[in-house]
């Protein structure tokens, strides 16, 4: 969460950051200081009207976890008015809109690092434990999302036309390094592209709209790299459990498991390797 939203808040929400006890301890003081060091421009600085909030908007995890889950659940459980509050929490709640699902993620560190599904995850929990009830999404991009295929494939029709290639492209490659997003997003689109190929296209849930534009392709390759989320020497959470069973679902909640979708078309060692197969695929010569 950028600096922007928590002064923002402060002027809606009653010490909304007080989760956080080293702002326990520092106080209005401090915070004026803050304020002044930062050099916020007038609109973002607290103001004494209290701020309405229309809908929940999810990019990315934020930095501190307890506070922006403290600030969200305000903004739902008040409808919209945290500086007011509610008795009875409203259900249907705001709109809610979230992207980037993926549950982990690599960067340096040898194990893998909470991604933005985590911070979903822990939002849906305690959102049910508070209200008893489930949290519900307006929308999901990001992948493995449908729309956000649709909306790659667009690009690369419009990057075609501006270079005037008349045939339309009926092939898509997908790489990554996430089975659970990557591989499994692309596998999903490429059922979605079979279907609609032969039946027209299939309506989508809150994971996706139809497009307004036909698709033109036919296909989705996914292509696995070993440099990043997936370990070919340690595929834990990639292969089945002991005794048979079907491997843990990383995915997010709204998403139907199929454990056939993880199945990449292809491993390859790196993105470089990637962009080789497909030349070769292709048939073009590599210089």
């Amino acid at each position: 969460m950028g600096k922007g939203l928590y002064w923002a808040c402060w002027g809606a929400v009653p010490l909304p950051s007080w989760v956080h006890h080293g702002w326990r301890a520092c106080g209005w003081v401090a915070l004026a200081g803050i304020l002044r060091a930062c050099r916020l421009p007038s609109a973002l600085q607290p103001s004494p009207a209290p701020l309405f909030f229309k809908g929940v908007l999810l990019l990315g995890e934020p930095v501190r976890w307890e506070t922006s889950l403290q600030l969200i659940m305000d903004v739902l459980l008040s409808n919209g008015s945290p500086g007011a509050g509610l008795a009875t929490p409203p259900y249907p709640h705001l709109p809610v809109l979230a992207s980037n699902m993926d549950l982990l993620w690599m960067a340096e560190a040898k194990m893998p690092r909470f991604g933005h599904g985590t911070f979903l995850l822990c939002l849906e929990t305690i959102y049910q434990k508070v209200t008893g009830k489930e949290l519900r999404y307006e929308g999901l991009m990001g992948k493995p999302s449908i729309l956000t295929y649709q909306y790659a494939e667009d690009l690369i029709r419009r990057q075609a036309e501006r270079r005037g290639w008349a045939a339309p492209i009926r092939k898509l490659y997908a790489v990554g390094d996430n089975p659970m997003s990557d591989v499994y997003g692309a596998n999903l689109f490429h059922q979605y592209l079979q279907k609609a190929t032969h039946d027209g296209a299939p309506e989508l849930g809150a994971g996706g709209t139809r497009q307004q534009q036909p698709s033109a392709s036919q296909s989705c390759i996914s292509i696995l790299v070993c440099t990043g989320v997936y370990n070919p020497r340690n595929p834990q959470s990639t292969e089945p459990v002991l005794g048979g069973g079907e491997p843990p679902f990383h995915g997010h909640r709204d998403l139907c498991f199929s454990p056939g979708l993880m199945e990449a078309s292809h491993v390859v060692n790196d993105v470089n390797e990637a962009v080789q197969l497909v030349f070769r695929k292709e048939g073009w010569a590599l210089e």
